[in-house]
């Protein structure tokens, strides 16, 4: 009877201390490559956007649900705007930086090992530029690239699952889409000429999270 009495003791304090379990802080690294935008003029037209690079990040998350938690995510992504036409390829030093607050919706309870997910947020993402201007600028008659930084407003979307290997830890998998709309402002086209296109950050990540 003892013996029993202690092992329903000790169940009873395992699953209150799963139940505390409610935050979760990790960081993620991947690589971030991009569907780009175009810039139309009369006589050329000219491909701008992101060069593809790695990625890396944290998150911060609360879970107080079985299949739903929140979490704010940050994520660098050391890209550079560039410009490409017949015959040359330029670009200026610059990377992004995207904070997001995004809700997870899960397939399994909290206390399942393997939990896949799907999570959409919002949030803003900075072009932020390190160099300076290329001179001379490659097609001043249809775009050029300017030093200014630019935040816009980001919308994400993605999925993945996470793995419980050991008590408070968790790895994570999964693949996020980051969208904004085309950064004038930095890849500014001439006079009269067009930018059309949504800018797509595709990121697959990886990473480890403290649960507590």
């Amino acid at each position: 009877m003892k013996s029993l009495a202690l092992l329903l003791f000790a169940s009873a304090a395992f699953a209150q201390h799963g139940e505390w379990e409610r935050w979760e802080i990790g960081a993620d690294v991947g690589y971030g490559f991009y569907h780009n935008g175009t810039i139309y003029s009369p006589n050329e037209t000219l491909t701008a956007g992101i060069r593809n690079r790695f990625a890396a990040g944290f998150t911060f998350g609360e879970e107080t649900y079985n299949y739903l938690s929140g979490e704010f995510q940050y994520l660098y992504q050391d890209g550079h705007p560039f410009l490409e036409g017949p015959g040359f390829k330029t670009d200026i030093q610059g990377q992004s930086h995207t904070l997001t607050y995004s809700l997870l919706v899960h397939f399994t309870k909290r206390d399942r090992r393997f939990r896949p997910f799907v999570e959409g947020g919002i949030g803003g993402k900075g072009y932020i530029i390190a160099g300076p201007e290329p001179f001379p600028q490659p097609a001043p008659l249809v775009a050029t690239l300017s030093d200014h930084d630019v935040w816009k407003v980001v919308f994400e979307a993605g999925g993945g699952f996470t793995y419980r290997p050991a008590h408070h830890m968790l790895l994570r998998a999964e693949f996020r889409d980051y969208m904004t709309g085309f950064p004038r402002q930095q890849i500014i086209p001439a006079v009269h000429n067009t930018a059309r296109g949504i800018f797509h950050q595709f990121t697959p990540l990886f990473g480890v999270s403290y649960a507590f």
